[in-house]
């Protein structure tokens, strides 16, 4: 994304001296101003692109991406230096152990890939989009004779293998009003020690409703549906794509209007608890 365009969507940074950071902070990038670049130039038009939402994938860091592949992308079989998760955007995504039988992940599906662990990564007809997420950069491919093994294990979690759960069930949001429909899924990470962690949120077609960001740090992927976001005063209304990113710093109000045509699926990445309530 340029700084012209970062500029435009990071809202409620204030201009005046003397402001502390502890004041709130919204930043939105939709899908269709993010600029992408290729992970590897010498493989020219076959080389996957990335389009940076937050942070830079080639410093030390946290950060998060979009990574595109042209139609009939295969890798040859490789190693990272970095651990990162992944989420399914667009098309049939494979990532595994360069043995492994092609198993074809789609929109909506969730993958970790180990650093140090050789795999392979492939997309089907028409190419692919995957949201690709690093605690700690900067994200490096290494030849497969490098490999190592840091203790963690891969995980491959096809869209139809998701578990839900009802918003209402969760016992940050048993209080809330209007989430009937609305699920949430825990991927990874202990939200009740107050620690990072991940997970999808689904909220079903004409939801309307607030997320509560409870002071965290929050970072939000929308994986498919149509959105529209805003947060008051901090930032004016906008319609989101799949692919596009809202975030915030502080306690911050998130608006949420999902389309009446299909249900929308975030992946949201939080220090600790966000809460969902509904308008009825």
């Amino acid at each position: 994304m340029s700084k012209l365009a970062l500029f435009a969507f990071t809202i409620g940074i204030a201009f005046s001296a003397g402001l502390s950071s502890a004041e709130p902070r919204v930043e939105v990038v939709k899908r269709a101003d993010v600029e992408f670049i290729p992970l590897n130039p010498a493989r020219g038009d076959a080389s996957p692109k990335a389009g940076v939402l937050w942070g830079d994938i080639r410093q030390d860091g946290p950060s998060g991406a979009l990574i595109t592949f042209a139609d009939g992308f295969a890798s040859p079989p490789h190693i990272h230096n970095i651990t990162y998760r992944a989420v399914v955007i667009e098309g049939l995504v494979h990532n595994d152990d360069p043995q492994a039988e092609t198993m074809w992940m789609e929109q909506g599906s969730f993958w970790t890939q180990p650093a140090g662990e050789v795999h392979v990564t492939s997309v089907g007809p028409g190419g692919g989009t995957a949201f690709l997420e690093i605690l700690l950069g900067p994200y490096l491919v290494r030849p497969s004779p490098e490999l190592f093994d840091n203790g963690e294990r891969p995980i491959n979690v096809e869209a139809r293998n998701v578990v839900w759960l009802d918003a209402a069930d969760v016992g940050w949001n048993s209080e809330s009003d209007g989430t009937a429909g609305a699920e949430m899924s825990f991927l990874w990470g202990m939200p009740n020690a107050g620690k990072i962690n991940g997970t999808f949120l689904k909220l079903p077609p004409a939801f309307v409703g607030t997320v509560e960001t409870l002071g965290a740090d929050f970072k939000a992927v929308l994986v498919s549906g149509a959105l529209s976001h805003d947060a008051g005063e901090l930032s004016p209304s906008v319609d989101l794509e799949s692919g596009s990113y809202f975030g915030s710093q502080g306690d911050v109000s998130h608006n949420l209007a999902c389309a009446a045509d299909a249900e929308c699926v975030l992946y949201v990445r939080v220090e600790g608890k966000y809460r969902l309530t509904g308008v009825e």
